[in-house]
This record gives structure tokens, sequence and C-alpha cells, in this order.
């Protein structure tokens, strides 16, 4: 006699464990959304989140590094223009960067905004990401965050390393195709300067935009160096770690795919803590006076 019951519950088990992940996703998105609007009530902004983890191909479950694209430039960009003029902007970075040409598109719109602009960096914002932070009139990071410069890339290599090695060489030894690269690093570093600028331009003082675009885009550090907030502030950037506890929290809603072993664990103080971060109020004057 055929098992119906084993066969049924069976089916039942499948369902359920596919079924699991999509319920569980539902209800990380709802968390996402109250918290974000509870950020937006709280501090009367538009919260915008950049967020990119590791992720895993579905199918074959291959490691994925997710970075700034032009889908997320399209989206911030409407949203940006969906929010009233005067509306203060909250973005929450945590991208290890990603195409130059998104970020900064992304940068320019909100530069334009005519609200206060404030950048959170919980914990990484490097390359473009740093770009995007540079048009905020305020960059709050957490005590341990990091930016990074946004020197260019050509075919892998840094731009301003391209230059220095083709000046140590004699014309003679030097072939065409290098020499063209040496011509498009000159005119990508002085992209990358004037990109900062801009940025920069009327929110602080001439000799310190000067200062700031050339130690990020002109090969001081390697492209991956970790910058600081004591860093950041020492250059002359907007910066402070008053870092709301809420932001840390919507960025532990945005976890790295499970599937596989933790490589961090630790147990939670029973005590708790007391906020060390408390929430500045989203239209507190800037330290920079935005143009």
């Amino acid at each position: 006699m055929p098992d119906w019951f084993g066969t049924d519950l069976l089916w039942w088990l499948l369902f359920a464990s596919m079924l699991q992940p999509l319920l569980m996703r539902r209800l990380l998105t709802n968390a996402r959304g109250r918290l974000r609007k509870q950020v937006e009530s709280q501090r009367g902004s538009r919260v915008i989140l950049l967020v990119h983890r590791q992720e895993t191909m579905s199918f074959f479950g291959v490691p994925l590094m997710r970075y700034i694209d032009v889908e997320d430039s399209e989206q911030i960009i409407r949203a940006i223009l969906e929010t009233e003029p005067d509306r203060p902007i909250d973005i929450v970075l945590h991208t290890p960067g990603g195409v130059a040409l998104a970020a900064l598109q992304i940068a320019r719109a909100l530069c334009r905004h005519r609200g206060t602009v404030t950048a959170f960096v919980p914990h990484y914002a490097m390359s473009g990401g740093t770009l995007i932070a540079l048009a905020a009139d305020r960059i709050v990071m957490c005590q341990h965050a990091v930016l990074g410069p946004v020197d260019p890339l050509l075919d892998g290599y840094p731009a301003a390393s391209i230059r220095r090695a083709v000046a140590r060489k004699d014309d003679k030894d030097v072939d065409d195709e290098t020499l063209i690269l040496d011509d498009q690093a000159g005119m990508a570093l002085d992209q990358a300067r004037r990109a900062v600028s801009s940025l920069l331009a009327g929110r602080l003082r001439e000799d310190l935009i000067e200062h700031i675009a050339s130690s990020l885009s002109e090969g001081q550090w390697t492209h991956d160096y970790p910058i600081t907030s004591d860093e950041a502030a020492a250059l002359g950037l907007p910066v402070d770690t008053a870092m709301p506890d809420e932001i840390m929290k919507m960025i532990s809603l945005y976890p790295a795919p499970k599937g596989r072993l933790p490589s961090v664990e630790y147990g939670r103080s029973s005590g708790g803590r007391e906020s060390r971060h408390p929430v500045a109020p989203a239209d507190s004057p800037p330290p920079g006076q935005r143009g």
C-alpha cells in the first residue's frame, strides 16, 4: 500500500523550504521600510540608502560583488528629483565604489538639491562612494568607518602611477601604446581633480578645495587606502562621528547572504549600552554652507 501521507508530507516540506526565503525576505523588507520611515519622521528628511553587499548567484552559488552602476544612479536621481526642494536628504553609503559615471551623476544631483544633504558612512564608502559623500554638507562617519581615494584607474592601473612610470623613461624607450595610455592617464587625473573641486565649490575655501582635490585624486595613496574620520577631518572635509544608532540598526537589516558558516561570532552584552551617538536634527547647521 503506497504511503500517501509520507509523500504528501515530503511535498509540503519541500514547498515550505521554497517559501521560507520569500517570507523572510518580505519580513526583512517590511522591517527596513518601517525603520527608514521612523528615521525620516525623526529627522524630517528623505532617507536614501545605497548598500552593496557580496551576493550569491542563485543557481551556481558563485560569490558576486555588487558595485555602483547606472541603474543605481537612475533610481537615486529619481528619488532626489521626487524630494521637495527644501527637504533635507540623508544618504546612507555602504559601498566599495563602482562606475565613475554613475557615482558622479549621483553626487552632482545631490549638489544641486537645495535642502541640506547629510551622508552617513556606517562602515565604508570607498572610491565612488567617497565621491558621493563629497557632495554632502555634512559627512557622518562611525568612529571606525573609512572613505577612500578617488584617483582614476586605467586597465586596472592607477593613472598617477602610469604617469610617474612613463616620466622615468626616455621617450625612445616608450612604445606608442604606453604613450597613449599616459595621455589618457593625464586626462583622467585632470577630470577627477576637477570633479572633486566642483563638488566642494562654494562650501569650502578655494585653497582647501585645491588641497582636498589633489590629495584624493592624484595618487597620494593607493586606491584601496582607508581614510579614517580623523584623516578626513584633517584634510578639511566636514566630518563628524555623531552616528545615530538608528542608522547602524538600518545597516544591520542588510545582512550578507546566508548559506555559509559565519566568520564572526560574539555574545551580546546582557546589560546593553547607552547610546553614544545622539541623533542630530537633519536641519542643524552644516559645518560648511551650501553654495
